[in-house]
């Protein structure tokens, strides 16, 4: 019984740790993701992209910006929101048609890799 109560007590914190990640983790993880979107077309300027490309740019992008990125949010809505060059929001259009805002889906997907419901890639 005292192992049991243990367990209950304790259990969050063991959710919580695998579940936390640090932030370079995070902005790998998104750009991971980004190249794994296979029958995604990426939007960017107007001009199509295939996802490993997508997420080469993104990573260049991150690279280039050193210390000014200090959370994966910062890298959501500085590096994969939009052209720094257009200023125009990058798209995703899946393979049923439907286009969203980069930001919004690296965002869903930000929010499952905090809750645990998806794994960490690199």
């Amino acid at each position: 019984m005292k192992n049991f109560i243990c367990l209950i007590f304790f259990l969050p914190f063991f959710v919580a740790a695998q579940t936390s990640f640090t932030e370079e983790q995070k902005i790998d993880h998104l750009i991971a993701y980004v190249s794994t979107l296979k029958d995604a077309i990426f939007i960017r300027n107007g001009s199509e992209y295939k996802p490993l490309d997508a997420a080469n740019h993104l990573k260049m992008k991150y690279e280039k910006a050193g210390d000014k990125i200090k959370t994966a949010e910062d890298f959501i809505e500085k590096i994969a929101s939009v052209s720094s060059m257009s200023g125009e929001p990058y798209k995703i259009k899946f393979s049923n048609g439907k286009v969203f805002n980069c930001e919004l889906i690296l965002k869903i997907e930000l929010k499952k890799l905090f809750e645990g419901k998806v794994k960490l890639l690199d």
